[in-house]
């Protein structure tokens, strides 16, 4: 057994500051009664995309940490030590853990929106150009809904005759009337990613399908839309840590 040197001391140092941080930042997403950090990861990662990226990661950092601060042998005695490469990787977790990404940086960007008195074909026209598939609706300069391409499909089939639909003189108003309202909650551009999961979690386990979360200044329907938030975007965050 052989007294853990000065760069030794420092890399275990850093990495209990890391753990304790990822602890508290566990702490304040999750919050649970239980603030054991296994268990925070446990929970944390069935509702937080983030949490689950790291888990397997976490957990075992978890015992590293056991066996640094519960198993030393002596002052400057270790079991185990934690090498450059787990401490860059933690102290990451960290940053991304304490410090989450506000809602607008998994937008969607440069929203396409519309009056419910303009045309269908500006909406078809924006499909093709910009490939969306949802848009926000305002009506008096309020947002009163979203209306997606599988809406318009269906009105369409609805209103075929030969095989031909006539979208010359269709309003979004008209889509709008007959489609079934498209759930979307609106949200600050203060929110972070983890509120943002919340919004979709809790809508879920009311059995209430969320579409979209609309980001505007300050969460306000009458507000200018600034970004569109879709459950897939939240499956295709990129959290991988160099």
């Amino acid at each position: 057994m052989k007294p853990a040197n000065k760069q030794d001391q420092l890399l275990s140092e850093r990495f209990e500051v890391a753990f304790n941080q990822v602890h508290d930042a566990l702490r304040d997403i999750v919050q649970i009664n239980d603030e054991r950090f296994v268990v925070l990861v446990k929970v944390g990662a069935k509702k937080y995309q983030v949490i689950e990226t790291f888990k397997k990661d976490l957990e075992q950092y978890a015992r590293l940490r056991n066996a640094i601060v519960h198993e030393k042998m002596a002052v400057g005695f270790y079991i185990a030590e934690p090498n450059a490469k787990v401490v860059h990787h933690i102290e990451k977790i960290a940053n991304i853990l304490s410090r989450p990404n506000y809602a607008p940086t998994i937008a969607t960007k440069n929203v396409v929106f519309f009056d419910e008195n303009d045309s269908i074909l500006k909406v078809t026209a924006a499909i093709k150009q910009h490939g969306y598939s949802k848009f926000p609706i305002y009506k008096n300069q309020k947002c009163i809904g979203l209306l997606t391409a599988g809406s318009i499909m269906k009105w369409m089939a609805q209103h075929m005759e030969s095989g031909i639909v006539n979208l010359a003189d269709v309003r979004i108003a008209d889509i709008m009337k007959v489609e079934k309202k498209q759930s979307i909650e609106f949200i600050s551009k203060e929110i972070n990613i983890f509120e943002v999961e919340n919004i979709f979690e809790k809508a879920h386990k009311k059995k209430n399908k969320l579409e979209a979360v609309v980001i505007t200044e300050n969460g306000n329907a009458g507000e200018k839309p600034l970004g569109i938030i879709t459950p897939w975007d939240l499956i295709q965050i990129d959290y991988t840590v160099e």
